[in-house]
């Protein structure tokens, strides 16, 4: 029975996303949540009360999903080998269960930034940004790790780098600039190598 609850509350938020994308975090309804779903609002008020707590519990999921990829890459020793391993699990969560989030974001900054999740998310990633970088590295080695999750991220945005090419080979393009953004010009290790 907890499988089913988890599976309706997962669509709920999927649908939620993917309609607050399309027409905005304002306009949407939750009657079209639950139309879009095909359940009564009862059962929808019985996962979620109101849109914010959707966004909120997306911003949680989200949340975890990072501090378990921070204390993995806390982990981790500080090599280039590491590095590319946080990438390429940064990579597969945005293009999985990331990527809703991500797209709302682009298109809803002004939810985003009044949600009061949203300073606690900024934390978040820069404590999984701290992790390509040494913390007593240059300024512009610091700068280029950061650039590195932002290509991952700008990966996934169609409209700006479209080039021809589905998601997922602009997903590998965005990975493979990321890598070399925090790659270690004296380290000779398996650039291949992300277990």
């Amino acid at each position: 029975m907890a499988g089913r609850r988890s599976d309706t509350r997962e669509r709920i938020q999927q649908v939620a996303l993917e309609l607050f994308s399309t027409q905005g975090y304002e306009q949407t309804s939750l009657r079209e949540v639950a139309e879009r779903l095909r359940i009564t609002r009862p059962a929808l008020y019985y996962h979620f009360r109101t849109k914010e707590d959707i966004l909120s519990s997306v911003l949680e999921d989200l949340g975890s999903s990072i501090e378990e990829l921070v204390q993995w890459g806390q982990a981790q020793p500080r090599t280039a080998r590491a590095r590319r391993q946080i990438l390429h699990r940064i990579a597969g969560l945005l293009n999985d269960q990331w990527r809703p989030l991500v797209r709302f974001s682009q298109v809803n900054q002004t939810a985003m930034k009044s949600h009061p999740d949203g300073a606690r998310m900024q934390e978040r990633m820069l404590a999984l940004v701290s992790l390509l970088s040494d913390p007593d590295a240059e300024p512009a080695a610091q700068f280029e790790a950061r650039l590195a999750v932002v290509a991952l991220f700008m990966g996934t945005v169609p409209f700006l780098f479209d080039l021809g090419l589905t998601d997922e080979q602009r997903s590998a393009v965005a990975l493979e600039v990321a890598g070399k953004l925090v790659a270690d010009p004296d380290e000779t290790d398996d650039p291949d190598e992300t277990n």
